[in-house]
């Protein structure tokens, strides 16, 4: 499940949890997201989803797709679209590295988080990332599980 996170200013703004269980992440960027003043407002709320988005390689550029920002209550007429295609703020060395990985590997571009940085610039944590297949996700529950398990033997023998 995709969770949302409250915490602002340095902090994560949206996760994306699911991502790390559903994909295996080969390779992570920092991107640079284009938003409009009520977006930024909304932001800064606490107010996001990505559960469900992906980034896309279009026109030599990468847009961020179906991701949700809900309209911003103040904003009246100069509101945006909660579900508009949004613009990312890449390199051109990284862009290239990116579809590249996409076109040629078959992996997927998965938004993993979207925070403000240190100077109050939204960002995004994007991941290349490879699905997994059943197998791999019950792998992956086995050893969370044991983890915690041993978790819980060492704190009563401990």
């Amino acid at each position: 499940m995709a969770k949302n996170s409250k915490t602002i200013n340095g902090k994560t703004v949206a996760e994306n949890r699911k991502a790390r269980f559903a994909y295996e992440v080969v390779d992570t960027y920092e991107a640079g997201l284009v938003l409009t003043g009520t977006e930024v407002k909304s932001l800064r709320e606490g107010q996001a989803n990505i559960q469900e988005s992906y980034a896309s390689v279009e026109g030599g550029e990468i847009w961020l797709i179906n991701s949700y920002l809900p309209e911003y209550l103040q904003g009246n007429r100069f509101n945006h679209e909660p579900r508009r295609r949004r613009k990312l703020l890449l390199n051109k060395k990284e862009m290239a590295r990116l579809s590249q990985a996409v076109d040629r590997e078959g992996m997927t571009m998965v938004p993993l988080k979207i925070y403000f940085n240190d100077r109050g610039r939204a960002k995004m944590l994007l991941a290349v990332a490879r699905g997994k297949k059943l197998h791999d996700k019950r792998e992956t529950e086995k050893k969370r599980d044991w983890a915690r398990e041993k978790g819980r033997l060492l704190k009563q023998h401990g």
